[in-house]
């Protein structure tokens, strides 16, 4: 069965067939996985009104199991189902908040083997949401019992229709066709990797959704942050609530909390980002580059770019995930949101102690000038040739009297950040004794002439060799155990034994067992999900040990 999936409602109620729900004259039924699966009469009956938390497991399909809200205290009778079915999930659509908090106890305790199936929940508005929050498992039996009433369901809502003469076709094959048509449509956007981008779009339709991925975003970060990936395609932010997602909020904090600029840079450079990514590319960053490294003080300079929805960027943090891949709409406008955010962020920054700070902004960030002392360099646009001119002479004359540090020792610092960036506490033991060789972007990291890995502006990320693996396996993180065999191809779930919980999809990762190395590769699944999932490929191995 492929996840998202909607099951249709039988009107009829007779002759089961696979993929279908209906009612008979004496109970619902449901036809998955080759099996009808009814309800027993006692769920169905007015006792099951009054009981909460009813368990029911099915001798026809004992994989699955229907239950009913609230959820039962203890749900570790459900941990080897496969399927789960909440009898009275409709119950949830007057409720956002509830919604969120079931779905999030489910998966917290759970994790995300079983499918979850709602009956009644769904409808083309609310189903790319649903399948974001964690759900598997749909009906199209609300937009076909609300056609009975002439009102259309679509993807932006719920409309009172005179079908016959508005649309020329049946009112409850119009709502069917309609969640088709979403379902195509979120299995597609899931296959892209940009399902969120769909979700910002349809949220609007009701406040019950707005509510919903709000309470989300915010009750649900720890969950849905370990199974957003490192790396991407391009990300559209253009809601307000985008700013929320969890790829950026996790940024932000990294950025935060885990990076440390260059020791050696004494001047701050503060850059207005561009369309184009990493912002390196663009047109007016090349021009700022020119007009930066004009000289030896070169090395002594910090460029970092301030920008919504991430903060502020790093110039060595650029290729990374999201920064090298997000699209915003520009007004010159700051939200407040966005104001504190980047003056936290800055304000951080600012305590590792630069000796100067250049703004090369332009108009619109007023708000940051209570931070601390700049020169301001910018003459009407920042790309102007008066504003380039200025920014080069600034800071030939602020680092005059500084004393320079090589080339050598800015490109390791800078990759000491890098590395920080990416494996965090791991950073330091890979680079013990290594030094950098080539042209950014294209960094290797080498060590007695043996190579550990290697920074690509395609990935935006260090790629490790065997070697590198091998230290990073030495302290047992971003690091997944299997058992005893040799890898012939990619890692599949079923072989691992153990992960770090801290891996995420798109990370660097050493496979080995019993202390011993077995290969290299790239997470497909986060470290959480690999010692529990059964099915599915767990890394893509890079390179294997012979």
């Amino acid at each position: 069965m492929e996840a998202p999936s909607v099951l249709a409602y039988n009107r009829g109620g007779s002759s089961p067939e696979e993929g279908t729900v209906g009612v008979d004259e004496t109970a619902r039924w449901y036809r998955i996985c080759g099996a009808t699966l009814r309800h027993d009469p006692l769920i169905l009956g007015t006792k099951s009104s009054r009981e909460k938390g009813l368990i029911h497991e099915f001798t026809e399909l004992r994989e699955a199991a229907l239950l009913r809200l609230p959820l039962p205290q203890n749900l570790d009778v459900l941990k080897d189902k496969d399927i789960l079915i909440i009898e009275n999930a409709y119950e949830l659509r007057s409720d956002p908040r509830k919604a969120v908090e079931t779905i999030l106890r489910l998966r917290s305790e759970l994790g995300f083997r079983p499918i979850i199936y709602v009956p009644g929940f769904a409808d083309p508005s609310n189903l790319a949401l649903l399948t974001y929050m964690g759900l598997d498992l749909f009906d199209d039996t609300y937009p076909v019992i609300r056609s009975w009433d002439a009102v259309r369901c679509s993807d932006s809502g719920e409309l009172l229709s005179y079908f016959d003469s508005d649309l020329g076709q049946d009112a409850e094959e119009s709502n069917r066709q309609e969640m088709a048509k979403e379902l195509s449509l979120v299995r597609h956007y899931i296959r892209k990797g940009r399902l969120r981008e769909l979700v910002d779009v349809r949220v609007p339709s009701s406040p019950w959704s707005v509510a919903a991925l709000r309470l989300h975003d915010r009750l649900g970060y720890g969950i849905m942050e370990a199974r957003c990936a490192v790396s991407g395609d391009r990300m559209a932010c253009n809601t307000t609530q985008s700013l929320q997602r969890p790829e950026i909020a996790r940024f932000r904090q990294k950025v935060l909390n885990s990076y440390k600029p260059p020791e050696h840079k004494r001047v701050l450079v503060l850059l207005p980002c561009s369309a184009k990514k990493p912002y390196s590319l663009s047109k007016s960053h090349k021009m700022f580059t020119s007009a930066i490294r004009t000289g030896d003080h070169e090395t002594l300079v910090h460029e970092v770019v301030v920008t919504s929805p991430l903060g502020i960027v790093p110039r060595e943090l650029e290729t990374f995930f999201p920064a090298n891949a997000y699209d915003i709409p520009v007004t010159g406008e700051w939200k407040c949101e966005e104001k504190i955010f980047i003056r936290n962020m800055l304000e951080s920054l600012l305590s590792y102690g630069y000796d100067r700070v250049v703004k090369h902004l332009g108009d619109g960030y007023e708000f940051l000038d209570d931070l601390t002392e700049t020169i301001d360099t910018v003459v009407g646009d920042p790309t102007s040739p008066a504003s380039l001119q200025l920014l080069e002479r600034t800071l030939r004359e602020v680092t005059q009297d500084m004393p320079r540090e090589s080339y050598q020792t800015d490109r390791m610092n800078t990759l000491r950040g890098i590395m920080r960036f990416q494996f965090g506490d791991a950073a330091e033991t890979i680079l013990s004794g290594a030094y950098v060789t080539g042209k950014y972007p294209f960094w290797k990291i080498m060590a007695d002439k043996v190579q550990l890995g290697m920074l690509t502006g395609e990935r935006g990320m260090v790629s490790l060799t065997l070697d590198g693996a091998e230290r990073l396996m030495r302290i047992g993180l971003m690091t997944v155990h299997i058992e005893d065999f040799s890898l012939k191809g990619n890692l599949f779930a079923v072989g691992v034994t153990d992960a770090d919980p801290g891996i995420r999809i798109g990370d660097d990762v050493a496979i080995c067992h019993d202390g011993e190395l077995r290969g290299v590769g790239v997470a497909l699944m986060p470290g959480p999900d690999m010692q529990f999932l059964k099915r599915g490929i767990a890394v893509k191995v890079r390179h294997k040990t012979k």
